[in-house]
């Protein structure tokens, strides 16, 4: 199977690029700079340059690809979600969608699936809610960032393209993410809650992001959205004390809120409005994850 990753470089593509070289597959990423990456990136995998919004110079490439992997995408916790900056992450989404449906749409031979990237922030605040795949999106800049993400690629279906959405929760990983930035003020013995604690944290180890991702390519039948999150999500205090326990070190501390927006602004409801997602259609598809219980997970990933 020949797989075309754009946000190939990022955490989930990079690890997804890695887990289908090792399967024998053929890989082709697409990235505005090749050149910083290639020393980064699995050395089978094929770099390709683009402009970060046409098809300009790869648009033939869609003659040879199987299977289509969307997950391009600035991010959006790197920074205060100025009215700039929140242009840039939208653009960047809908731009890398436009170029694929420019290029699959000229091509003769298209590809038979696309794997299309959004996240559970697609259905906004829900408090203690049980959020699942039937639950109507928000109307909060990230949700309809979301709506919007997911329908950027919509007019391929068209064609008959299976196409599948993947709404991700927060992956831990040790390569990056948001468990590496949490880890030091824990190992200093001065971790602790955000906020209140009480907003839910829909997380999934990166080994089932990539699971599911791939579970969801072969699996035929597959089609439309999927939350990938752990059956299991925890609050903010839960999984503060799950990573205290696991660090050895103490969980005492709490950052308030009204300090989180002080210093982050708008984009501080990522960290104290979360979605208590659980992963009803991957189960129900037969999808088993490695990965159920927070603990289990942190210590696999901090071991």
């Amino acid at each position: 199977m020949h797989v075309f990753i754009t946000g190939g470089t990022g955490l989930i593509g990079k690890a997804l690029t890695t887990s289908l070289l090792e399967d024998g597959h053929h890989v082709t990423v697409l990235t505005r700079a090749p050149e910083r990456h290639k020393h980064h990136m699995p050395p089978d995998v094929r770099l390709v340059p683009w402009n970060g919004r046409t098809s300009e110079g790869w648009a033939h490439l869609m003659e040879e690809i199987d299977t289509v992997v969307n997950l391009a995408g600035e991010n959006i916790a790197s920074g205060r979600w100025t009215a700039a900056r929140k242009a840039r992450i939208r653009e960047s989404r809908l731009n890398a969608g436009r170029a694929l449906v420019e290029a699959i749409s000229a091509a003769h031979h298209k590809p038979h699936t696309l794997v299309q990237a959004s996240a559970v922030g697609y259905y906004g605040p829900h408090g203690d809610e049980e959020v699942t795949e039937d639950t109507p999106p928000g109307s909060d800049f990230l949700a309809q960032l979301a709506v919007e993400w997911e329908a950027s690629t919509a007019p391929l279906e068209q064609y008959g393209i299976r196409r599948v959405i993947l709404r991700t929760g927060v992956v831990l990983s040790r390569e990056g993410g948001a468990l590496p930035r949490m880890l030091l003020p824990f190992r200093l013995g001065v971790g602790g809650r955000l906020g209140s604690g009480r907003q839910w944290f829909p997380w999934i180890h990166i080994a089932d992001e990539v699971g599911a991702i791939r579970f969801l390519m072969e699996k035929e039948s597959a089609q439309g959205p999927y939350n990938l999150t752990a059956p299991h999500p925890v609050t903010n205090a839960e999984f503060t004390r799950a990573l205290g326990e696991v660090l050895h070190r103490p969980t005492l501390f709490a950052v308030p809120a009204f300090a989180l927006r002080l210093l982050f602004g708008e984009m501080a409801t990522v960290l104290l409005e979360g979605q208590r997602a659980v992963p009803k259609r991957l189960l129900e598809a037969g999808y088993s994850f490695r990965f159920t219980d927070i603990r289990r997970a942190l210590e696999d990933l901090l071991a």
